[in-house]
């Protein structure tokens, strides 16, 4: 999983890396509600809010731009839905939009970035999230990086054997994606047989187990009221002077 940005982030050791998991999703939450609850003074009441983000990232000492761009993800798709609302007569809605979910989208980067998947899908469970989701969860984001690591070595073998793609027609390039689909699927399948197999040997019994327990500490309940009233606080805030 080397090859993948946001777990390597996700193993640093800052004081924010170090907190429970449960006091940044709840912290999470709160700040999802307040910015999706919010109409009126929104492009301040915005960046107040990324101004935040931005202080959360250098404490985690994390990169900003990295993160930022990242982040730009969901662009694409929440543009969609704003280009629509722009052409019905009401761009402000669409406007609202890209604001919200690019805010939303960094706001969960920086929790999955400072919080193991483990980590993360077990404060889950400590808040009553049903346990059978939560394995679900963890085996797709386990078969996704078999399907990455198998689609790399598939990419090398056809490198060392076969010209570039480009020079091949249209139609080759297809055959040729195609086949290469089904057999990337077939060989991740195999191996993904082959790693259930290694996990029983190994005692699975259905849940996945971590080296150390989480445990709520008194640094974990002043980060969550800090963090959970410091967007509420700033909407209050904008709220009185806008009014």
């Amino acid at each position: 999983m080397r090859h993948v940005v946001v777990d390597c982030w996700a193993r640093g050791s800052s004081l924010l890396h170090r907190r429970d998991p449960r006091a940044k999703i709840v912290a999470l939450l709160v700040f999802l509600i307040a910015l999706a609850t919010t109409s009126r003074g929104l492009p301040l009441f915005a960046c107040g809010l990324l101004l935040l983000l931005v202080a959360a990232l250098l404490w985690a000492r994390l990169p900003v731009w990295g993160a930022l761009v990242r982040a730009g993800i969901v662009l694409p798709f929440s543009a969609v839905f704003a280009i629509v609302s722009w052409l019905a007569g009401d761009p402000a809605r669409g406007a609202s939009l890209l604001i919200k979910s690019y805010l939303s989208a960094l706001a969960v980067l920086l929790v999955i970035s400072t919080t193991p998947l483990p980590v993360l899908l077990r404060g889950l469970e400590g808040m009553g999230v049903p346990h059978f989701l939560l394995d679900v969860g963890q085996f797709l984001y386990r078969y996704f990086f078999v399907i990455s690591e198998e689609a790399q070595r598939m990419n090398q073998a056809a490198a060392a054997r076969a010209a570039s793609s480009w020079q091949w027609a249209v139609g080759q390039r297809f055959r040729a994606s195609a086949g290469a689909l089904g057999v990337l699927f077939a060989r991740s399948y195999a191996r993904a047989e082959d790693i259930h197999r290694a996990m029983l040997a190994r005692g699975f019994q259905g849940r996945f187990l971590l080296l150390d327990a989480t445990r709520f500490r008194r640094a974990d309940l002043l980060f969550t009221a800090f963090a959970s009233l410091a967007p509420v606080v700033l909407r209050i805030a904008l709220d009185r002077v806008s009014a």
